[in-house]
């Protein structure tokens, strides 16, 4: 007879999913856990469930994650559950690479060396272009796509044409590179982190004693975030599993956001279709956010959105537009001070944007109204390829060379981009933000220390992006980010900045794919917020030397109508009514729009009246118009020319805050025009 369960509170703090989660009889389980639902929290528990109940053994457990940090997060609450037997947890590659030592050693065969960039490989294999090209980041990055999705060099021209890549060199040049990169390392007997993942699965499909020495070791596998997982790291999940039905997968659907680089969400929508015997969970009430962030949340998501809230009430969230990018880094960094002021610690603050190269401003702004911001992994900042190389370089010089010498040849790697030229957001540039970001840094040392070397910049460089800036303890800044990578972490107050169409969602997602990815990630940074979320947009944007008109993103437009009706007095959880009443106010102007633009429904002139003095009130509140009155609430008004609070209260789109705050000058308006 199976062992009652543990009598150590491992199921007291969890909720009636979350128990189900930890507690599943099956070998195979899904857990389908949404934003802030205690995905850790459940993984580990269910581990240590299975450990403490005989049903598992801890050195036999291997838990993957996809990165080092959640790793070690992992490890450190099963250590605080009480179980002290080593757990294999780590990333794919971590572990992959412990095997392939592992195997040869077994077989007395000298290691490969491991390829850590590469783009010394590519460098002298790949086009160098007279004029501006591809970087060699950019087909460093499309090999990984391939090798990521299983393409070899044979079929990757197919492959790109059916994914509908832009690959950074024509499809038969890249196929072409990408075949003398893979030669080439096998001329030097290297091998690259994606090989690791490969040259496993191949071992153990092909190596039986192999195969079998593995799962013997590794006999229950738990894996996080499997909405990431990717062709090659699912065929090496496989490989692992040896069809064997202990399994345990966690992740989330709607915060799949790496298609683009490989992964195949797929593998966890569909994992009850490939499995039917699994057991699956739905975790979607949420420990993180306020029931205001939440309501937000749930509207993008529309008829997918299912979190429930158990935190107290928070603000509601805003949404600003500013004249310029400029104007919305400084209302930023104003904003982040005065919260501050409130008692709030820097790090509890974030600003997370699309793309890395919008943070200048952000940083810019902050240092000058005294805010201490750091870009968080800024230390990666320097292992950049094009920031690692331009460091090298600037090394190889000899001791004592000096700095101010240096940076005229730092500044041409990325010269400021034409007149007339916009430059979409993009990858390469991105890098070319990087490089610019690398002479900023290297004129303010400058500032510091006129006479500085490149030995002495390289060292405080490292020592500035670790610690943080201005007078803050070391580690307490606001913290910056891209909404990739701000995934999995959270903050009590969030800025989503740059919300506008060409940046979210990002100019070239045009097919509906891409653009369901794009709203996800925006959903990932939503989500991010705890208690408070402030969202923003600029009416002008500057590209290198030209600066060009911009339109909200539309994924503003139900953040807007949830922001409307909580403005109005409305409960967070009626979300669905407001969006559902909006919608069919726009199906009603809509059928109206034909009379309506004869004037035989609307009074012409109250309507006009109405639109000139919503455009005053919100250009003094520095909001777009829809925020103060839709177009339809205004058409509403003008055709029923209410004459007092309770007309105005029998109309779509008002409600007591509303009237209480425009009441009266509607009324006068009306009345003045009729």
């Amino acid at each position: 007879m199976a062992p009652g369960p543990p009598r150590d509170g491992l199921l007291d703090d969890l909720d009636a999913g979350q128990r189900l989660a930890v507690t599943h009889p099956a070998g195979l389980v899904c857990i389908l856990a949404g934003a802030g639902s205690g995905k850790t929290r459940v993984l580990t528990r269910r581990i240590a469930w299975r450990v403490r109940q005989g049903s598992a053994a801890a050195p036999h457990v291997l838990a993957l994650t996809f990165t080092r940090r959640a790793a070690r997060e992992l490890r450190s609450r099963l250590r605080g559950l009480g179980i002290t037997e080593a757990v294999a947890a780590g990333t794919f590659h971590s572990l992959a690479l412990a095997q392939l030592r592992h195997l040869w050693a077994a077989r007395a065969q000298a290691a490969p060396g491991l390829v850590e960039s590469k783009m010394g490989l590519l460098a002298p294999i790949a086009p160098r272009p007279s004029g501006p090209g591809p970087a060699l980041a950019d087909v460093a990055a499309e090999i990984e796509w391939a090798k990521a999705r299983l393409v070899d060099p044979e079929g990757y021209a197919a492959a790109a044409a059916a994914a509908r890549r832009r690959p950074p060199l024509p499809p038969d040049e890249m196929a072409a590179v990408y075949h003398r990169y893979e030669e080439a390392k096998r001329r030097r007997r290297l091998v690259d982190f994606d090989d690791l993942l490969l040259e496993v699965a191949l071992a153990m499909e092909a190596d039986e004693a192999f195969a079998a020495s593995q799962r013997w070791r590794f006999r229950h596998l738990f894996v996080d975030e499997v909405q990431d997982l990717n062709p090659l790291q699912h065929r090496l999940l496989e490989a692992w599993r040896g069809g064997r039905s202990d399994l345990c997968v966690v992740g989330d659907p709607h915060q799949a956001v790496y298609a683009w680089n490989g992964a195949d969400p797929a593998y966890l929508a569909e994992f009850a279709t490939r499995h039917p015997q699994a057991g699956v969970v739905r975790l979607e009430e949420n420990y993180r956010s306020s029931p205001q962030v939440l309501a937000v949340a749930n509207a993008v998501l529309g008829a997918a959105g299912r979190l429930h809230p158990h935190e107290p009430d928070g603000p509601v969230p805003t949404v600003r537009c500013l004249p310029s990018d400029r104007a919305e880094a400084e209302a930023v960094a104003r904003s982040l001070r005065q919260l501050r002021a409130q008692g709030l610690r820097w790090h509890d603050l974030a600003v997370l944007t699309r793309t890395h190269a919008q943070l200048t401003l952000f940083e810019e702004a902050c240092r000058a109204e005294g805010v201490p911001f750091r870009l968080r992994g800024s230390v990666g900042f320097l292992r950049h390829p094009e920031v690692a190389a331009a460091l090298d370089d600037l090394r190889r010089r000899g001791p004592g060379t000096s700095l101010a010498r240096a940076v005229p040849e730092l500044e041409a790697l990325a010269p400021p981009e034409a007149a007339g030229t916009v430059v979409e957001a993009s990858a390469a540039g991105e890098r070319r933000a990087r490089l610019r970001d690398l002479v900023r840094l290297a004129r303010e040392h400058l500032t510091l220390a006129p006479a500085a070397t490149v030995e002495g910049f390289t060292a405080w460089l490292a020592a500035a992006l670790e610690g943080g800036e201005g007078t803050a303890r070391p580690g307490d800044a606001v913290e910056g980010t891209t909404f990739h990578g701000a995934k999995g972490l959270e903050w009590p107050v969030v800025f989503l900045a740059g919300l506008e169409q060409g940046l979210v969602p990002i100019g070239h997602a045009e097919g509906e794919a891409e653009r369901a990815e794009e709203l996800r990630l925006f959903y990932v940074g939503v989500t991010r917020a705890r208690r408070e979320l402030h969202c923003s947009w600029a009416q002008r944007r500057t590209f290198g030397a030209r600066t060009v008109g911009r339109r909200p993103s539309p994924f503003l437009e139900p953040v807007q109508a949830v922001v409307a009706a909580l403005a109005d007095g409305q409960a967070p959880q009626a979300w669905r009514d407001y969006l559902a009443e909006g919608r069919r106010q726009v199906r009603r102007a809509r059928d109206r729009r034909p009379s309506l633009a004869v004037g035989t429904r609307a009074d012409p002139a109250v309507l006009d009246a109405l639109r000139s003095w919503r455009s005053e009130v919100a250009r003094a509140a520095g909001v777009p118009a829809y925020v103060v009155f839709h177009d339809t609430t205004l058409a509403a008004v003008a055709e029923a020319r209410p004459r007092d609070r309770d007309g105005l209260l029998a109309l779509p789109g008002l409600g007591p805050l509303k009237v209480e705050r425009y009441g009266a000058d509607l009324l006068s308006l009306v009345a003045s025009v009729a």
